[in-house]
Parts: structure tokens; C-alpha cells; sequence
């Protein structure tokens, strides 16, 4: 009786920020089918499952079954991709604003990108770039629904009222989807450097061609878009703030990571930096200052961007672990590398 009571009140004073009945239902209904879990388990599924026949379709070229196989989970990925359109277009319409506001936010729709982002180059022969956008895309919904992040829908600060929410923050976001992808794409073509034999030396050159190809466009396209969305966060920051640059972390690092990759597109002029192992490498190694800037920042430095900011967290142990095992996985490439190349 008292909440509604509570309720009439609310209405009879301001109905316009009162959700409507449609509105409660379908946030209601968003929260109890959880669609961006269950496409975590979907994403990582079917990513294995293509990562098993994309090897074998390596080694055994034109198996009629598993081309087939192929081009069924494809399929499915594209139904997957229609339910993470539909989640973030309920979230958008429940919340009010583009689906993308905080780090929960941003980290499913950098993964909604990379899923476009494989489809985009799906009529290549190999299948190793749709497998890596799929397997990356199921890591950072991992990620999202792991203790970092909150998926609560809340309000917007003051400071992200504004239509550069849907245009800075969507293109910047947007490049760390490509930008993640030619990280992947790195390691599954320093993977292919190690298994390389001098019996299946010739069977695989045209693949790791082919991905290199691939990766310095995806590095190209994320490039542009990181560029673009920099350069237009300081009109916005010039319109909250009154200045265009202040050097703040966030912008720090975003200029960071601009200067490393544009380094790395363009080390194919730079004696000694030339040849696909530097190039698949570097795309690899560089995923580390986007992570700074989108979490390190977020998470352990203060500034203008604050209010993106969360709790600090102690570094977790197994960083340490995976740097290592990063490293002796370059070596080992490299020296596999070297190898068969002479």
C-alpha cells in the first residue's frame, strides 16, 4: 500500500523521469536472461570448436566436411552477433544512453566490434581471423562479468551528457577492437612459426602471408579510428573543460599508443625491423599500452577521467606469469623463425 502510494506520488510530481511500465518490464527481462553471459560460453564454444577445425583445414586443405563444418559456425556467429546487437540496443533504450558509458559498457561493445570485425574479413581463405575475433570476443565478456566490472545500469555524470558519447567514445572504443584483433592475430602467426617444419615449410607460408596482409590492415583500420577518436575527445574536452590538451593520463596514454603504432606500420622502411615475424610481433606486444590506457588509467591513475574511474585493485599474480610466458613464446618463435628461414 505505501509503495504505491510512493508511486502516485512520483508520477503526480514528475512523470518524465519515472520509467515507463515498458520500460521496467523489459530491463526486468534483460536481467533475468542475462544475454551477454550466455554469449560468453557461446563465443568461447564455437571459437574452440573453429580453432579445432581452422587447424585441421590448415594441414588439411579442401576437407569438403570440414569447409562445410566452416561455414555452418560462421552462421552461428552471426546469429550470435544478432543477439549482442539486440542486448545492447535494449540496454540503450532502458538506459537512456549509448550502451557504452562505463567500462562494463565499453568491454561488451569492444566485443560486438570485434565479432563485426572478423565477419569483415570472412571471404579470406583462412579462417584464423574470424577464430581469433570470436575466441578474443569471449575473453572480454570474461572479462566484463569478472569482479572488475558492474553491470548495473546507472545514471551519466554531468560530463558524458553529451553527443560526443555516441561519436569519441564509440570510435575509440571501436579501435581497440582492431587494434585487439591484430594482437591475436600476432600470436597465431608466431604460433605458426613454431609448429613450421621444413615438410609443411611451403603449406604454411601462404597462410602466415596472408594473416600478415591481414593484420597490418586490421592494425590500419584501428589506427585511424584510435587517431580520429583522439583527436575529437579534445574538441569535447575543449567544450567541457575549456582546453583541447592537458595532458592528462587517459590522454597520455591514448597519444602512447597512437606514436607505437603508428612506429609499427611503418617499420617495414626501417632496416633490420622488416619482415612479418617484427611486424606479427610488435602487433602482439603493442596490446599492452591499450591496456594501460583503458585499465591501467581507469584503475590506478587519477585525472580529468575520473569518472570513468574504479576501485583499485592489486595486480593480479598471474600478469607475471603470462609476461613470461609471452616472452619464452616470442623466443621460441623467433629461434623457429631464424631457423627455417636460413
Amino acid at each position: 500500500e505505501y509503495l504505491e502510494i510512493i508511486s502516485t506520488y512520483q508520477h503526480k510530481i514528475d512523470s518524465k523521469i519515472i520509467p515507463s511500465d515498458k520500460k521496467i518490464d523489459l530491463e526486468i527481462k534483460y536481467n533475468r536472461y542475462n544475454i551477454f553471459l550466455k554469449l560468453l560460453i557461446f563465443y568461447f564454444t564455437i571459437g574452440f570448436i573453429l580453432l579445432f577445425l581452422t587447424f585441421i583445414d590448415l594441414f588439411k586443405p579442401n576437407n569438403k566436411l570440414v569447409n562445410n563444418l566452416l561455414k555452418v559456425f560462421i552462421g552461428i556467429i552471426i546469429i550470435g552477433l544478432v543477439f549482442h546487437t539486440i542486448g545492447l540496443a535494449v540496454r540503450w533504450y532502458v538506459s537512456d544512453h549509448a550502451p557504452w558509458s562505463n567500462s562494463y559498457e565499453a568491454t561488451v561493445f569492444i566485443a560486438w566490434v570485434l565479432i563485426i570485425a572478423g565477419l569483415l574479413f570472412i571471404k579470406n581463405r583462412s579462417k584464423f581471423i574470424i577464430t581469433a575475433a570470436v575466441l578474443f570476443a569471449g575473453f572480454l565478456l570474461g572479462i566484463a562479468h569478472g569482479n572488475l566490472m558492474s553491470p548495473e545500469m546507472t545514471n551519466l555524470v554531468p560530463v558524458l551528457k553529451s553527443y560526443w558519447l555516441m561519436i569519441h567514445v564509440a570510435i575509440i572504443t571501436a579501435s581497440y577492437g582492431f587494434l585487439g584483433l591484430g594482437a591475436l592475430l600476432g600470436f597465431f602467426v608466431l604460433l605458426l612459426f613454431i609448429i613450421r617444419t621444413p615438410e609443411n615449410k611451403e603449406r604454411l607460408k601462404d597462410t602466415i602471408k596472408e594473416l600478415s596482409y591481414i593484420n597490418e590492415m586490421v592494425l590500419t583500420i584501428g589506427l585511424y579510428m584510435l587517431s580520429v577518436g583522439t583527436f575529437l575527445g579534445g574538441v569535447w574536452a575543449n567544450e567541457s573543460w575549456g582546453r583541447y590538451w592537458s595532458w592528462d593520463p587517459k590522454e597520455v596514454w591514448a597519444l602512447i599508443s597512437m606514436m607505437i603504432y603508428i612506429f609499427i606500420l611503418h617499420m617495414r622502411l626501417v632496416p633490420g625491423l622488416r619482415g612479418k615475424f617484427a611486424l606479427n610481433f610488435a602487433s602482439m606486444i603493442s596490446i599492452a599500452t591499450l591496456i594501460m590506457t583503458y585499465f591501467g588509467v581507469n584503475y590506478y591513475l587519477a585525472g580529468m577521467h575520473s569518472y570513468g574511474k574504479g576501485d583499485p585493485v592489486p595486480i593480479p599474480s598471474w600478469l607475471f606469469y603470462f609476461i613470461a610466458f609471452i616472452a619464452v613464446f616470442s623466443i621460441i618463435a623467433y629461434s623457429r623463425y631464424r631457423k627455417i628461414e636460413k
